[in-house]
C-alpha cells in the first residue's frame, strides 16, 4: 500500500501485515510500503530484471522459503520457467550445488503450484 491506497496490489505478496503483522507490524509496514512498495515500482530497472536479480540473491543466500513466491513473481515477470532453470543451473557454479538442489525443489513445487 503506497500513498495511502488501501487497495490490493496484485504484484505483492499476499498481506505482509497479515503474515506476520501481529508479531512485527513495523517489519510488515515496511515490506508493504517500501520494499512492494517503493523500491519493485522504481522504474529505473525493469521487474523483469528486479525479478531475476531477487531469485539469483534468494538461490545463493539459500533463502529457498522466499523462493517460490519470487519464482512465480518472476513469471508474471515475463521470465520463462527455462530462464529460471537455467539460472539456477548457473548458479550451482557459484552459490553451491546444494544451494542449487535447493532451488530445483522450489521451483518445481513452484511450478507445479500454478
Amino acid at each position: 500500500m503506497t500513498n495511502g491506497n488501501a487497495e490490493k496490489d496484485e504484484n505483492r505478496p499476499a498481506g505482509p501485515r497479515q503474515q506476520f503483522g501481529d508479531i512485527a507490524p513495523a517489519l510488515a509496514g515496511y515490506s508493504e510500503d517500501v520494499l512492494f512498495g517503493q523500491v519493485w515500482e522504481n522504474p529505473d530497472l525493469a521487474p523483469r530484471d528486479r525479478s531475476l536479480v531477487t531469485v539469483a540473491s534468494l538461490i545463493t543466500s539459500g533463502s529457498t522459503e522466499q523462493l517460490a513466491f519470487h519464482l512465480r513473481r518472476a513469471r508474471d515477470n515475463g521470465v520463462s520457467e527455462e530462464e529460471l532453470i537455467e539460472t539456477i543451473t548457473h548458479l550451482a557454479f557459484y552459490a553451491g550445488w546444494p544451494k542449487a538442489m535447493s532451488a530445483l525443489t522450489a521451483a518445481r513445487d513452484a511450478f507445479a503450484a500454478s
